[in-house]
Parts: structure tokens; C-alpha cells; sequence
């Protein structure tokens, strides 16, 4: 069923955001279901659509329509894949940026998982019916090699490795700043952010055991390109890792990169990247069935070696990290 709710704004409240003063007046609903219900035209702001970020004014008034979320499910679409192995226990998939691994927080559509259904019809149903096939995950702005069960026995013989941590995964990442060290490692515990629940942090006592591992691959100026290899499988553990260290992930707005990078006055910067420059370049495991150790590597999206190039021209570099990047999928830590 759904409720309607009427607030006039008040002159101490002026000047908020439309979300944030929904969030103040409604407790009980969460700041992801009120976006929701901004976007999908629940609210009104004096009669008419608004946006979230529009700025509420004394005397405004304000409508919300309070409607149940609808139930999540997992449904074929038909997406594109790349398939980067395939046989009848398992494959690895080079999942790109912008796509979610599963459903979650009302967003049910446009998922890897509604991908997988409709190419593969059957996958393990050991992680649950919104997770058919998924053992371990990419964030939604990380691309990469991402391994899915086609059925439970390889689900759990996969999903052990992981326990275990003999699943060895390489990451390609470029970050502000140059690393003064070729190498390093990083083992700072990762837990939730309190104040900022989107977000993780490593200033958390009561934060998870995290190891990240790093090595330079290039220097540019005031960017590293890292290649990197993580032991555990925090939530946000490189972005937030490298971000503790005063190096984020160059595109990772939310641990603190800039929207758009600096390059010297008279050069073209490259645009906004949209994304993390954060690709997980390669993944090794044993074949559930076989025994067999199998090592894969993801080819680089055409948006981060773009981005790699124009960089380079920014700073006057005639071999540019693109080289570096190409072969990063073989190298070692």
C-alpha cells in the first residue's frame, strides 16, 4: 500500500538538498529508497518533478508518495558478454565498468546475473536466487576478470579457494601521486565507514584483517600505475587502501580523487574518466573439477587505455602508459 506525506520547508532547513532534507524528515526510510523515489517522480516539490540535488526553499511545499520496494528478482536480459573461458563447471567473464554483479538496493535490471540467466540459463544456486553462479565480486565501477560457477559443486570447491585465499587476483590501478617506492604493502584493516555508510574506511578498530600488495609499473609526473595484487577480499579494499595512503584511485570520486585530473596550463586533459581507473587484470585458480591451475588474463577497456594515452600527451610522454598497461595482465608480485 502506499502513503502520501505533506512537508512544508522551513527557513532553518533552506538551502538543503532535496534528499538530505527527505532523509531529516523521514528516518525510518533509507537515503537509497528516497533517491528512488525521487527519480522515479514520487516526490513533488510545489507540484512539479524535481531532482535530488535541488535546493529546498522556506515555504516550499513538498509531496512524497511512500511506495513498498518492489521485490527483487533475477531475470534473463539480453546483454552482451565477454567470455574469457568457458566450459561446463565454470567460466570467467571480463565484467566492465558500470554493469553490478547481482541485484540489490531496488535495482533488479541490467545486472551480470541478468546477463548470465540469459546466456546460460542454469547456474549454481549455492549463493541464493538473486546470486545464481556468483562467488566473488567486482565493485560497479571495477572491470575485469570475474569467475562464476555453472553448478554447486564448482561453486563450493571455487568458493574454498577463496576461504583459503590460493585464488590469486591482479589488479591494474592508476593513482594520484607518485609512490616513492617501487614496491610495498599495505595491511591496514578495512570495516564500515560509521558516518559514511557507502563508503569503508581503515580508521575503525574493530575493521577486518586487509592485505594489499603493490608494485610500480610506470610513473607519470603527479600519477603511478600500480600493479597490484590483494590477499583478502575487502569490500573496497584497493580504492580505500591506496585512498589511506593520500593516493586514490585516479575516477574514485568517493575516497577523494578529483572529478577531473590536473595536467600542465597548456595542455588538453583528458575528460573525466566516469569511472575508476581500476581493472582487475588477471585471476589464477585450480579447476574445481580438474585440479588443473588455470590463470587468465582480462584485456584492458578501450576507455582506460584512451584515458592512459591522453595522459601521457598531457605531460609531453611520446611512449606512454600504455605500454606499461598492455602487458600488466602477466606480470607478477
Amino acid at each position: 500500500m502506499s502513503e502520501k506525506r505533506n512537508f512544508i520547508v522551513t527557513s532553518d532547513a533552506a538551502g538543503q538538498r532535496l534528499d538530505r532534507f527527505l532523509a531529516s524528515q523521514l528516518p525510518d526510510l533509507s537515503r537509497s529508497r528516497i533517491a528512488e523515489l525521487i527519480d522515479e517522480g514520487h516526490v513533488r516539490v510545489n507540484g512539479a518533478r524535481a531532482k535530488r540535488a535541488h535546493h529546498v526553499v522556506a515555504g516550499e511545499g513538498i509531496d512524497i508518495t511512500l511506495l513498498p520496494r518492489p521485490a527483487l528478482e533475477a531475470v534473463p536480459e539480453e546483454i552482451p558478454l565477454d567470455i574469457l573461458y568457458e566450459d561446463d563447471d565454470l567460466l570467467v567473464v571480463n565484467k566492465p565498468a558500470g554493469m553490478t554483479v547481482h541485484a540489490g538496493a531496488g535495482a533488479s535490471r541490467g545486472t551480470l546475473v541478468n546477463a548470465l540467466l540469459h546466456r546460460f540459463q542454469k547456474l549454481s544456486a549455492v549463493g541464493g536466487p538473486l546470486r545464481p553462479g556468483i562467488v566473488h565480486r567486482l565493485d560497479k565501477d571495477t572491470s575485469g576478470a570475474l569467475v562464476v560457477a555453472r553448478n554447486d559443486a564448482a561453486h563450493r570447491h571455487l568458493a574454498g579457494q577463496f576461504q583459503k585465499r590460493t585464488v590469486e587476483k591482479t589488479y591494474v590501478a592508476l593513482v594520484h601521486g607518485r609512490l616513492k617506492r617501487d614496491t610495498g604493502t599495505i595491511d591496514l584493516p578495512v570495516g564500515r565507514d560509521p558516518v559514511r555508510r557507502t563508503r569503508m574506511t581503515t580508521r575503525r578498530r574493530a575493521g577486518r584483517e586487509a592485505r594489499t600488495d603493490w608494485k610500480v609499473l610506470a610513473r607519470l609526473e603527479s600519477f603511478t600505475l600500480v600493479l597490484v595484487r590483494i590477499h583478502t577480499g575487502r569490500t573496497h579494499q584497493i580504492r580505500v587502501h591506496f585512498s589511506a595512503l593520500g593516493h586514490p584511485v585516479v575516477g574514485d570520486t568517493l575516497y577523494g580523487a578529483p572529478r577531473q585530473v590536473r595536467v600542465p596550463r597548456n595542455a588538453a586533459a583528458p575528460a573525466p574518466l566516469g569511472r575508476n581507473f581500476l581493472h582487475a587484470a588477471r585471476i589464477s585458480f585450480e579447476h574445481p573439477r580438474t585440479g588443473k591451475r588455470i590463470t587468465l588474463a582480462a584485456p584492458l577497456p578501450p576507455e582506460l587505455r584512451q584515458f592512459a594515452r591522453e595522459l601521457s600527451r598531457a605531460f609531453g610522454v611520446k611512449e606512454d602508459l600504455l605500454a606499461a598497461v598492455v602487458d600488466a595482465g602477466q606480470g607478477t608480485l
